[in-house]
């Protein structure tokens, strides 16, 4: 028999509605009828962790590079933020009780909030000197809630990591409400925690086909060879990938696409630089292995397909200046262009304080790509309206970023294949 807290629940299910869920007490959320208990975030002390050699403490450097790094907060070459109990951390000169403790703001330096640290000129830490680190900390964990085979809504707990917390599978038969987020320390359960399911997946609308679409529509349909060059930075060339011959936006995007098209002939290549932008490229000399009109014009494609997450900080007016140049020279070319919309990067860095209720892209970057792709006829991949949604679907954009900044993982580089393929209806 049905119990009167059930009923309603299993009536949203199959008719594939939201199931709400609410905060009941400080670890505890009620879904549908059913209460859950949440495990708060768990502690690791960690104790005499060797480092060998610190460097000098950069005060002016990124928070993850201005020293070592603390191994327990490390995330793919970067470290996670925010993870840290800032009052715990100590360093001494060895591992006995007698060694020496040395002090902070006159032998070493730390960045608390990203867990590096360094050594101070004038201080007693000698240059090549091994040093042992002592402090405490958390890790990121993504819980699901499922109801499972039996009609029962459970929770699972996810596997916690310092960055890109995995998703707890789901098994036969069962079906995702939604996940808990914690995404660091916290001392309770708070609505940014939580994540429902409020779509089943992004709601795929008819676009409007740029002229660049239709010309390479044609090509594509008549059997031509096509060969595509995709440009971009880190994110494009995706070195940090387990397996980035098939894992990268654009390897997922040519593949697809051969299905799709199956008597074109696709080429595909990259030039990709990390931590760059177009106009690195730009202001690179004759010669160089990321010269713009060598590698990228030289290498006579057809399509160039453009990602470049750090062109983020330029206005629109900025898009229009540059990318009007590039457009120039790629019809010069006879080249044809899609642009790549960005993904969400880390919420602070975007001016967000949380990773749901985030459809709208607050970056200008964002709006002046847009703008100039409708002013000139440019076909354009709006990966990040992807991101935007992904709230929706009960997923934390961030949980995609294996250094928890801006570098997704497998799962994220297929949103972008998804915008580029939905250009291709």
């Amino acid at each position: 028999m049905l119990t009167f807290g059930i009923l309603p629940l299993l009536v949203a299910v199959f008719a594939q509605e939201p199931v709400p869920f609410t905060i009941t007490g400080d670890w505890e959320v009620r879904v549908g009828g059913t209460k859950l208990s949440v495990r708060p975030p768990n502690w690791i002390n960690v104790e005499a962790e060797k480092h060998a050699g610190i460097p000098v403490f950069n005060p002016k450097a990124g928070g993850w590079v201005k020293g070592a790094q603390l191994m327990g907060v490390r995330a793919q070459e970067t470290t996670s933020p925010g993870l840290m109990d800032v009052d715990s951390f100590s360093l001494r000169s060895g591992t006995e009780a007698e060694a020496l403790l040395f002090t902070r703001g006159v032998d070493y330096a730390i960045d608390l909030e990203w867990g590096t640290f360094g050594r101070l000129a004038g201080g007693r830490i000698e240059v090549g000197q091994t040093v042992y680190a002592s402090y405490r900390y958390t890790q990121q964990r993504l819980d699901a809630i499922v109801l499972d085979g039996e009609g029962k809504v459970v929770l699972r707990q996810g596997e916690a990591r310092a960055a890109a917390p995995a998703r707890p599978e789901l098994r036969p038969g069962e079906r995702a409400l939604g996940h808990v987020y914690l995404a660091g320390m916290a001392s309770k359960l708070e609505e940014a925690h939580l994540f429902p399911v409020l779509e089943q997946a992004y709601p795929e609308v008819p676009i409007a086909m740029s002229a660049t679409v239709k010309r390479l529509m044609e090509r594509l349909k008549a059997g031509d060879t096509l060969r595509i060059l995709a440009w971009g930075d880190s994110v494009t060339d995706g070195a940090y990938l387990s397996n980035k011959g098939k894992e990268r936006w654009q390897e997922q995007f040519v593949s697809r696409l051969r299905v799709s098209f199956p008597k074109a002939r696709i080429e595909l290549m990259t030039q990709a630089w990390g931590g760059r932008n177009t106009g690195s490229y730009l202001a690179e000399p004759a010669g160089s292995l990321h010269n713009y009109r060598e590698t990228v014009l030289g290498v006579k494609p057809d399509l160039i397909v453009s990602e470049f997450v750090n062109d983020a900080g330029l206005k629109p007016e900025q898009v229009e200046e540059r990318y009007s140049k590039l457009l120039a020279d790629f019809k010069e070319i006879g080249a044809e262009w899609i642009i790549l919309t960005p993904h969400y990067v880390r919420p602070d860095w975007m001016g967000l304080k949380q990773e749901r209720d985030i459809d709208e892209d607050p970056r200008p970057y964002v709006r002046g790509l847009r703008e100039f792709a409708a002013k000139h006829d440019v076909g354009l991949a709006d990966a990040s309206l992807r991101y935007g949604r992904l709230w929706r679907q009960g997923i934390p954009y961030n949980t995609l970023m294996v250094n928890a900044i801006n570098h997704p993982d497998a799962r994220g580089m297929r949103i972008f294949a998804d915008a580029l393929m939905a250009l291709f209806h």
